[in-house]
């Protein structure tokens, strides 16, 4: 894994050297939308295309899949309970295969239940599946031993955090839905004969369609990977299915049960992957053209290699305003580094905990689709006109776009509206600046990386770009959990001034981004 991250650091830094290299100032202005969308199809492609693919080659070996739907139900009261010790489980002729109870559906009712039967219902799903050795214990259940307090959290954040409560927390009584959870249903799994002596059975399961505010329990102990063999094959593992405590209409998704060859499986895809990486590499050694200044620099000998590696910092720490450069790297992003760590958990939470009361489902495609199309449309135009008119004509624009949006949710924290069509417009907003706005902070770290090493360049100023998010990231949760999501918007929007107060001092070309050169 160690060899595999630093090969793919390696090639981001030199996709980037090229880009900047092989295109004029005003193409990569032009392209830089479009180069974001293109890593946004990547990521979708490796985080969603190949793992279908390896589930598609799963599901097609091994034994035979099975579905199962579960609907949430308004209308109905109870949800069958079995003790799965009263189960009969008797030998089935023919191949092994895997038997689930029940086999089409199961119906949940949209009554939430209190805290404490759910807790207790997992409680036992868990001790079941792990007493019968189907899942191994979860290290988060636990007991960690107390540990006497630091001197940090005692004279620094203890205090601290008291003093931020007193003055800035909501005062706000939460009650009602923080002691009910959503309502669970079980579903049983067992093969249909024993297997052969040593031979495991891995069965996963999941959700494969439908409405994502119906979900298994997260953790192997819940039914995400259930292992059988021959001394439990006749015995039922459980799945725990829940339902989001906000949903209360009829709604349905669809489970699959797989006990596919994972390794072949995964084999497989690496091997297509890998050949497809050789492919790539035969055409960019083969056929892609390359500029005339993409030249090696010297590697004569260990201590010319050395010199060439800290005279690429030096040179970098001694550009002109350095201290200014760095301070926009760090704080042009400053509050909607704060804002995405929130974001989605304000949009899940309860209203009576501040939030909006969305599902899961809700949420998936407020950001998933709204967000990502906003997004994307932002991030085209901004590089379309940067290239039109130079990026120092639309500098203050764009921090503008990437902050300003942000007080949308001081809207929507203050009025809790139950329009999803609201809350879909106002995250498009948000979003669509976002997009717009992160255009002036890829520019700029390509004119700021200007120079005879640009792709090192390039290299360090994406460093200072992830500690920008890394660090507000941090202590943003910190800061929500004292003063309430109203207050935590407010603070985001006082944390965009930095930004826009080094925009004076940063040195910029008037025509850098229009230049044909």
């Amino acid at each position: 894994f160690w060899l595999l991250a630093f090969s793919s650091a390696t090639h981001d830094i030199a996709a980037d050297g090229f880009y900047m290299l092989g295109l004029t100032e005003r193409q990569q202005a032009w392209f830089v939308g479009v180069r974001s969308t293109f890593y946004r199809f990547a990521m979708i492609t490796g985080q969603g295309l190949l793992i279908i693919f390896a589930g598609y080659l799963e599901s097609h070996t091994g034994l035979e899949s099975i579905q199962l739907n579960v609907m949430a139900n308004p209308q109905q009261t109870n949800v069958e309970m079995i003790n799965p010790q009263c189960l009969t489980i008797e030998p089935v002729e023919g191949e092994l295969h895997i038997i689930s109870y029940p086999q089409d559906t199961l119906t949940i009712p949209t009554v939430s239940i209190s805290k404490v039967r759910a807790d207790s219902l997992l409680k036992f799903v868990r001790e079941w599946n792990i007493k019968n050795g189907f899942a191994k214990p979860d290290k988060r259940f636990v007991v960690k031993k107390e540990t006497e307090k630091s001197w940090w959290t005692k004279h620094v954040s203890e205090p601290l955090s008291n003093w931020i409560k007193e003055n800035f927390a909501e005062r706000k009584a939460i009650t009602g839905q923080k002691d009910l959870a959503g309502n669970i249903g079980l579903i049983y799994f067992y093969l249909s004969n024993k297997p052969e002596a040593e031979e495991e059975i891995v069965v996963n399961f999941g959700r494969i369609a439908g409405d994502k505010s119906i979900f298994l329990v997260e953790g192997s102990a819940y039914g995400q990977r259930l292992t059988f063999n021959a001394s439990n094959w006749n015995r039922p593992a459980i799945a725990a299915i829940q339902l989001d405590p906000k949903l209360k209409h009829r709604s349905m998704a669809t489970f699959k049960a797989t006990a596919g060859n994972i390794p072949l499986s995964w084999s497989i895809t690496f091997l297509l992957l890998a050949a497809v990486f050789l492919g790539f590499f035969l055409y960019h050694k083969l056929i892609l053209p390359f500029p005339a200044s993409d030249q090696p620099g010297s590697t004569e000998g260990l201590s010319n290699i050395l010199k060439e590696f800290i005279a690429t910092f030096v040179e970098f720490f001694n550009k002109e305003k350095i201290g200014w450069i760095l301070a926009f790297l760090l704080l042009y992003r400053l509050g909607e580094s704060q804002l995405v760590k929130l974001a989605s958990p304000f949009l899940l939470d309860a209203q009576e905990a501040g939030g909006l009361a969305l599902t899961t489902g809700q949420v998936g495609f407020v950001y998933g689709t709204v967000g990502i199309l906003a997004l994307t449309i932002g991030g085209l135009l901004g590089g379309f006109l940067a290239a039109k008119h130079g990026l120092k004509f639309w500098l203050w624009p764009m921090a503008i776009a990437i902050n300003l949006p942000d007080a949308v949710y001081i809207y929507l924290s203050a009025t809790q509206p139950d329009s999803l069509l609201i809350v879909n417009l106002c995250v498009a907003i948000e979003q669509f600046g976002y997009g717009f706005g992160f255009t002036a902070y890829m520019l700029y770290m390509i004119y700021a990386s200007q120079g005879r090493h640009k792709t090192a360049h390039f290299a360090i100023t994406t460093g200072f770009m992830a500690l920008g998010m890394m660090i507000p990231g941090m202590f943003s949760g910190w800061i929500q959990e004292l003063v309430g999501y109203h207050n935590f918007f407010i603070w985001v929007i006082i944390a965009t001034i930095p930004g826009f107060l080094i925009l004076p001092f940063i040195p910029l070309d008037k025509d850098f981004g229009k230049k044909d050169v």
